[in-house]
């Protein structure tokens, strides 16, 4: 069967996946695009791979509301009015991302009603199967552009049988989020990195540093992904599905699942981490509230969380914990990149990738950073003048590039087809192990059959 009919087929199976925090589209505090002025620098110099002579305009779908799609406008704005190869650019909001990928499926190949689109990172395998891309890599060599600009980190989970599929845009990470205040109340001065040393402090923050929560653990699929990435185990078979389309989960065989359960349900049965909601940003309200004393969350929330907490504590920020004390790997990336639709149209392939340059420059990484609390993807960024104001008013951004430069591409996580799905099997599978008392491999167990079963499902189809 076509693998882009069967992948359009699947669509469905991915909105089943309705994400919050790193992967969504939800908006992130800080001053508007407005209050901005980004730079005079022109968009887009005769280079090679430039447009076709006259006028070019493009497509572009996003998923970026609020604060963040103001930004994406500026962005936009400033490349139209600035470039000189007369392309335009038309920014389309589309939703979530779910949306966008159920709007594509209806089109058709070579009037596909974008040219470029924003999708989430797990809906990365999803779009190399369907058919329906332009591989980054591609517009990159015709350019003679050098990928080396891209952080190595972030470029790596793009990347498989060492094609860049996709060009990085907004990048995050998960940070462990501290209530200074409580630790030193309660005495402590040395940040627990794992969640037995979280366990460990747990009676100091309630009865010494006045936490009616130690941590506000929210059930979301993406930290469980990130609790294998940090013992250097794959969530799933074939290299994490890198190396070959994986067939199954590895997280049972490996053990990476039960050992994750086992130290949540552990600090779930003591009172330490209760049940506080599903989703990325279920964690949050608790922690700005000044309930709880810790709380995991993206790298882009650190803004909204800075200023719903509006000085009544010191927030902190560390490492995502490692599962056990002696754990060595690293993070995975979340949020989305930008993919290039096969449209067979060489002026607006060509005039899509000057858009794409221009996106990921130095000066509009640094001015989305500071505009939403996503990575800078250009490692020269962080030489642009707005970046550096940013770090000096949110010094606790600098954890989130530290723990990046930590981290290995060894730790890029899994590509799976049906992400989405797995991550609500997740969700589901925890949330039933905590409100039932349920043994941690027997959860574990349970998330491997019924994902499997939709691996095997999905790989039948696209055979």
């Amino acid at each position: 069967m076509n693998k882009r009919i069967t992948a359009v087929m699947l669509t469905a199976a991915m909105a089943a996946g309705s994400l919050a925090g790193c992967s969504g589209g939800s908006s992130a505090a800080g001053t508007t695009a407005a209050q901005n002025t980004a730079g005079t620098t022109a968009a887009g110099s005769a280079e090679a791979g430039t447009t076709a002579a006259g006028p070019t305009t493009i497509t572009f779908w996003h998923s970026m509301g609020g604060v963040n799609g103001e930004a994406i406008d500026y962005l936009v704005n400033k490349f139209n009015t600035e470039n000189t190869q007369g392309i335009t650019v038309e920014a389309q909001y589309q939703g979530s991302y779910d949306d966008a990928i159920n709007k594509l499926k209806s089109a058709q190949i070579g009037n596909m009603g974008a040219d470029l689109v924003q999708i989430y990172d797990i809906g990365t395998r999803f779009m190399i199967d369907s058919g329906w891309v332009v591989p980054m890599q591609e517009l990159v060599d015709a350019d003679g552009w050098d990928l080396k600009q891209v952080e190595p980190n972030i470029a790596a989970y793009y990347t498989v049988d060492n094609t860049l599929y996709s060009m990085p845009f907004n990048s995050s990470t998960p940070l462990m989020y501290y209530n200074k205040d409580m630790f030193d109340k309660a005495g402590i001065t040395e940040i627990p990195d794992s969640l037995p040393g979280i366990e460990a402090i747990g009676e100091d923050l309630i009865n010494k540093g006045g936490a009616g929560e130690v941590m506000s653990l929210a059930i979301y699929g993406w930290f469980f992904e990130q609790f294998t990435c940090k013992q250097q185990q794959a969530y799933a078979n074939n290299g994490n599905g890198r190396t070959d389309v994986a067939t199954a989960v590895d997280f049972d065989q490996n053990g990476a699942g039960a050992k994750t359960l086992t130290a949540w349900k552990s600090l779930y049965d003591k009172g330490f981490a209760p049940n506080v909601g599903r989703g990325g940003d279920a964690g949050l309200a608790d922690f700005s509230s000044g309930k709880s004393a810790i709380t995991l969350g993206s790298t882009a929330s650190l803004k909204q969380i800075l200023n719903d907490v509006n000085g009544k504590f010191e927030v902190g920020t560390a490492y995502f914990p490692k599962v056990s004390a002696d754990d060595k790997g690293g993070v995975s990336i979340g949020g989305g990149s930008l993919w290039a639709l096969n449209n067979e149209d060489t002026a607006k392939q060509k005039a899509t990738w000057e858009f794409v340059k221009f996106l990921v420059s130095a000066e509009s990484q640094a001015y989305w950073n500071a505009q939403t609390g996503y990575f800078p993807v250009t490692t020269a960024a962080h030489d642009e003048p707005v970046f550096k104001e940013n770090i000096a008013k949110y010094p606790q951004f600098m954890t989130a590039i530290e723990q990046l430069h930590d981290s290995t591409p060894e730790s890029a996580g899994a590509l799976l087809s049906i992400f989405p799905e797995a991550r609500k099997v997740v969700e589901t599978e925890i949330e039933n192990m905590l409100n039932s008392g349920s043994q941690p491999e027997a959860a574990a167990d349970a998330m491997a059959k019924q994902i499997n079963k939709a691996i095997e499902e999905y790989n039948l189809l696209n055979e």
